[in-house]
């Protein structure tokens, strides 16, 4: 499945939001997070996330009210 990681602001989600998230199932979109990188000092959350396209996460993030400043289809070395 492809992988994209995206950049937003952590307002209005809390820590705790964000810990839950990382743990959820496939939504209705099929979009997984792989990875939260976060910063509370800095309000600024980057996600690795397995979706089928762009549009998924674009939609996966829309469903909470957030917008990502970007949003990159990316390879890991994983």
């Amino acid at each position: 499945m492809p992988k994209f990681i995206d950049v937003h602001k952590m307002n209005p989600l809390t820590e705790q939001q964000i810990k839950q998230a990382q743990n959820a199932a496939k939504d209705e979109f099929g979009v997984t997070h792989e990875n939260i990188i976060y910063s509370e000092t800095e309000n600024t959350v980057f996600c690795v996330l397995n979706a089928p396209n762009k549009e998924a996460v674009e939609k996966h993030h829309r469903k909470i009210g957030i917008k990502p400043d970007w949003i990159h289809e990316v390879k890991t070395t994983k």
